[in-house]
C-alpha cells in the first residue's frame, strides 16, 4: 500500500491519501446523513471540485445542499446565515469543505443548528461550553483544501464579532468533526502565495505549541515532528503545486499543529487575531510576518527548547540564532513580507492592537506574560521591520 495512504483515529477519524474524496458519500451515509449541507467559501463554490463533490453525493442518493456565503474571516452573520440555510433545506449534517475560514464557519453552523442561545454565549470563556445542547450538534465531515489551520482536527471555531471588531473563539468538545478526509489532490490548485501563507500558519501552530510553558509532552512531541515536515515539504509544495508527496505531508503537518496547540498558542496568535479582525488580513500571512518578532521578544524564555528543536531539525547552527535565521530564510524563500507595512498595516492603531492582544485568549499561552504596551511595541516592530 502507498505509505502516504492511511487511516488514523487520532485525534479523530482521519482518512489520508490521494483520491479519498471519493469516499465522502459513503462516509456521510455511515454517519446517518441523508441530506448534508456542504459549506464552503465563495471562491471554491464555483470550482469543479465542489460541483463534482455535490454531484457525487447526489448520485449516491443524498440530498446535498450548498452554502458559500462566508468571508475570509468568517463573521457571526455568516454563521447565522448558514443556520438559516441548514434549517430551510431540512439538512441533517454538514460537510465542511475548504480552508480554515470555511471549516471554522461550518463547524460553528453545525453547533448552532440545535441551539436556542446566541452564538456568543458559547465563547471559550470559563465554562460557557456547558451551555450547549449537545444533542443538537449536527455531525460534521471535514475536508480541508488548504494545509494551514488544521481546523479539521479542532474543537473550536474562530469567528469575527463584527459589531465589536474582535475575533471570538467558539468552543465545545463535540465540535470536533466526526471524520476527516485529507486528500492532497484537492490542494494542488492552490496558488503558491496561499500555499506559503497557510503553510506558515501550520508552522506557527506547531512552533507556539513548543514555546508554550504548559506541561503537555505528547503535544510537544507532535509539534517537533510537525515542524520537521514543514521544513522538508513546504518549500517543495510552493515550488511545485502538483507535488503530491509534499501536499500530503503539509496536510499532515497542519493537522499536527492543530492537535499540538492544545498545549497552548501565544503572542503570534494574540496579535494575529486582532489584526485579522481590524484589517481583514489573511490569518496565516499575519502569523508568518509576526513570527520572528515574537520569537525575538520571547527569546530568554524559549532559547533552550528552540535549541533542542534546532538540533532535531539538523540545522547547521543548532542555536536560537540559527533557528531564527532559518525562519527568516524560509520566509524570504516563500516570498513572505518582512513587515506588516507591506500589507498596508500601519502603527496608527498600535495602542488598540496592544490592548486587544493582551486580552486575547492566546496570550495566556505565551511563555512571557506581556502587557498591552509590550504587545504594542512588538506590533510596531513588525510594522517597521525592527528585529
Amino acid at each position: 500500500m502507498n505509505e502516504l495512504y492511511a487511516n488514523w483515529n487520532y485525534p479523530n477519524s482521519i482518512r489520508a491519501g490521494a483520491g479519498r474524496i471519493e469516499e465522502l458519500p459513503s462516509i456521510c451515509q455511515q454517519l446517518g446523513m441523508k441530506a448534508p449541507l456542504l459549506i464552503t467559501d465563495p471562491g471554491l463554490s464555483s470550482l469543479p471540485m465542489v460541483k463534482n463533490v455535490v454531484a457525487a453525493c447526489r448520485k449516491a442518493g443524498l440530498t446535498c445542499g450548498l452554502f458559500s456565503e462566508i468571508q475570509a474571516n468568517p463573521t457571526g452573520q455568516n454563521v447565522g446565515d448558514g443556520v438559516v440555510a441548514y434549517r430551510a433545506g431540512n439538512h441533517d449534517g454538514v460537510i465542511a469543505f475548504g480552508g480554515g475560514s470555511a471549516l471554522d464557519a461550518a463547524k460553528a453552523v453545525a453547533l448552532m443548528v440545535g441551539q436556542v442561545r446566541p452564538l456568543w454565549d458559547f465563547e471559550d470563556v470559563n465554562d460557557n461550553w456547558t451551555r450547549v445542547n449537545e444533542a443538537g450538534i449536527a455531525p460534521v465531515v471535514a475536508v480541508p483544501t488548504t494545509a494551514g489551520t488544521g481546523s479539521e482536527v479542532g474543537r473550536a471555531s474562530v469567528i469575527t464579532d463584527s459589531d465589536n471588531h474582535i475575533k471570538r473563539i467558539i468552543f465545545h468538545p463535540n465540535m470536533l468533526p466526526s471524520v476527516v478526509i485529507l486528500d492532497p489532490e484537492l490542494t494542488c490548485g492552490l496558488p503558491a502565495h496561499i500555499t506559503a501563507a497557510t503553510g506558515m500558519d501550520a508552522l506557527s501552530h506547531n512552533l507556539e505549541a513548543i514555546c508554550s510553558p504548559y506541561y503537555h509532552p505528547m503535544a510537544e512531541g507532535i509539534a517537533v515532528e510537525g515542524i520537521r515536515l514543514v521544513k522538508n515539504y513546504l518549500p517543495r509544495a510552493v515550488a511545485d503545486g502538483s507535488d503530491l508527496e509534499a501536499r500530503t505531508q503539509m496536510l499532515v503537518a497542519s493537522t499536527m499543529g492543530a492537535t499540538a496547540f492544545q498545549k497552548g498558542l501565544g503572542g503570534m496568535h494574540a496579535l494575529a487575531h486582532p489584526l485579522g479582525a481590524l484589517y481583514n488580513a489573511h490569518h496565516g500571512l499575519l502569523n508568518a510576518i509576526l513570527m520572528p518578532y515574537i520569537l525575538k521578544a520571547n527569546r530568554y524564555a524559549i532559547a533552550a527548547r528552540i535549541e533542542r528543536l534546532a538540533r532535531y531539525l539538523n540545522l547547521t547552527n543548532p542555536s536560537f540564532d540559527g533557528f531564527l535565521s532559518w525562519v527568516l530564510t524560509l520566509r524570504e524563500q516563500l516570498s513572505i513580507p518582512h513587515t506588516l507595512a507591506v500589507i498596508n498595516i500601519d502603527e496608527s492603531a498600535a495602542d488598540q492592537v496592544g490592548r486587544m492582544a493582551a486580552e486575547d485568549p492566546s496570550a495566556g499561552g505565551n511563555p512571557i506574560s506581556f502587557e498591552a504596551l509590550e504587545y504594542a511595541r512588538i506590533f510596531k516592530n513588525a510594522v517597521n521591520g525592527r528585529l
